[in-house]
């Protein structure tokens, strides 16, 4: 098993104590610190991902497998070059008024930090006008990425999207997830992107960003 595979198992299967010397042995050996974080990493977190998506996996795995990545990238930053992968831009997350679940926008919320973004988390029940008001506070935001777990706060959710594009701020992308959420429904409500995990969040929370 070549190193970066070594660093991609540890990844998947939440070794949260092996990952800092693995990743520590493939930079010994000479392995491209982007390479461990893209295909080693990022990689693995995909592969989590669809785990979870088909039950073979649950939340406490998610998480533990998030926390696993977020330690080896910490350990790969000051290795990355020119600080490309860290320095994407800020990312303000936070799920909508009336919902009160974080899990899904934490994990979401470390992902796009582990990815490269400053990540500024509102945490939960999020009204539209804090959510306005900190894009003015941080003109150079990239992404804005809002999140909903039930059926009954989509509304909030569409209501949230809809002012922030009708805010008149510009120069950011707009991102949305949750359970209840579609592909159709974020079409619907004028969202720049839809992603249906955390992994994917992150690579187009990345793509947008580019």
């Amino acid at each position: 098993m070549s190193k970066i595979a070594e660093v991609a198992a540890a990844v998947e299967n939440g070794k949260l104590k092996l990952i800092e010397g693995l990743v520590n042995e493939a930079l010994d050996s000479g392995c491209d610190p982007l390479a461990i974080l893209n295909e080693g990493m990022i990689g693995a977190m995909g592969i989590v991902g669809a785990k979870f998506q088909k039950s073979e996996i649950f939340v406490p795995e998610m998480l533990v497998a998030a926390k696993t990545m977020k330690k080896g990238v910490e350990i790969l930053k000051p290795r990355l070059a020119s600080g490309a992968t860290t320095k994407l831009g800020k990312c303000i997350i936070g799920t909508v008024h009336g919902d009160l679940h974080d899990i899904g926008k934490n994990l979401v919320s470390l992902m796009i930090e582990s990815a490269g973004f400053e990540v500024i988390d509102l945490g939960v029940d999020v009204l539209i006008d804090t959510f306005i008001a900190k894009i003015k506070e941080n003109p150079d935001t990239k992404i804005v990425a809002l999140s909903a777990l039930l059926t009954t706060t989509m509304p909030s959710l569409g209501d949230t999207a809809k002012a922030i594009k009708a805010s008149g701020l510009t120069g950011f992308k707009l991102i949305v997830g949750g359970a209840p959420v579609t592909q159709d429904f974020a079409a619907e409500i004028g969202a720049d992107g839809y992603a249906d995990d955390a992994a994917g969040a992150a690579t187009l929370a990345a793509k947008l960003a580019g």
